[in-house]
């Protein structure tokens, strides 16, 4: 498939407060008529992505776009045409979305779709969108075991949903303790928990899947056969090997300096941009960020942002 034969296509996920993302069901004369997509539309010869979401949104739904951050980058071939899907996240927009073009739209929340049948593209879409925007990374090490666990239950009662156990250098039945404490804790409060490590010590502690880390990634050239998997990365050839594998987010770093590798290199937000927007999988930012950078890490293409210490305070 030649780069001319691809249609560029910016496609736009908006984000209500609550949640819900905006699904539109493709109108009767158009290719796969019936099925529901997000929003959006090709993109004009000489046209920028920014210049082609807001025209489209204009044109489709009647809105002008007021915060739009890059997201993800999709290549799916169907039937009829390849296109690349280069998702925005839609969080602000002027007026209220109405049907020009005789679509029929339904806001929906991405962990429970309820509208059928779906585009094939844009199943892992949904899936990755069901993933929330702070990541927190276990520091069982660092605060004792007993420190941790109560911070992680402060930590799930403030609205932490998203886990990862790692702590690799504790012993092996220390860690599978940890694991089996933290989704013992997780699992009230509807949180995703991860662990860093071989499937066997993610399904012995009962976690919803594993996290690897680019070494680990490296050695593989399928998915573990888990419901999650994250992938830690550097560079673009890591962020390609776990886009490979079919994993579902990964964590993109050092994005700033950070306490515990001062001095060292890092990607800064001009090259994290570039990476996370040409990325097939949601990106986290990872090293010098807080919880109060989300919005930040979003305007440079971000997911949301993976915190270790921060996760705890």
């Amino acid at each position: 498939m030649s780069l001319a034969s691809i249609i560029e296509v910016a496609a736009a996920v908006l984000t209500q407060q609550d949640g819900r993302v905006l699904l539109a069901q493709r109108p009767a004369g158009k290719a796969y008529a019936g099925y529901w997509e997000f929003p959006g539309g090709k993109v004009e010869p000489g046209e920028s992505l920014d210049a082609a979401l807001v025209r489209e949104l204009h044109e489709e739904l009647g809105i002008a776009v007021t915060h739009a951050c890059r997201w993800i980058t999709r290549v799916f071939e169907y039937p009829h045409a390849t296109v690349r899907l280069n998702f925005f996240r839609v969080f602000d927009w002027q007026g209220t979305p109405h049907p020009h073009e005789g679509q029929i739209f339904s806001w929906q929340r991405p962990d429970a779709v309820e509208v059928t049948p779906l585009l094939p593209a844009n199943f892992p879409i949904v899936k990755a969108l069901s993933l929330p925007p702070v990541l927190g990374i276990s520091n069982a090490e660092a605060l004792g075991m007993d420190s941790f666990l109560a911070r992680l239950d402060v930590a799930l009662a403030d609205g932490l949903r998203l886990i990862q156990v790692r702590d690799k250098t504790l012993p092996d039945d220390e860690r599978l303790h940890l694991a089996r404490e933290v989704v013992r804790r997780a699992r009230p409060h509807g949180a995703r928990v991860l662990v860093n490590g071989p499937l066997e010590l993610a399904r012995a502690a009962g976690a919803d899947g594993i996290h690897l880390d680019a070494s680990a990634a490296a050695r593989l050239t399928v998915r573990p056969d888990c419901e999650w998997v994250g992938v830690s990365c550097h560079d673009a050839g890591e962020l390609a090997q776990a886009a490979a594998l079919g994993a579902d987010f990964s964590l993109l770093s050092p994005v700033l300096p950070t306490l515990t590798h001062p001095g060292a290199a890092t990607l800064g937000w001009e090259v994290f941009s570039a990476l996370a927007a040409a990325s097939p999988i949601p990106v986290y930012g990872l090293g010098g960020l807080g919880r109060d950078n989300v919005a930040l890490a979003q305007s440079h293409g971000a997911h949301g942002v993976a915190l270790l210490r921060g996760a705890w305070t």
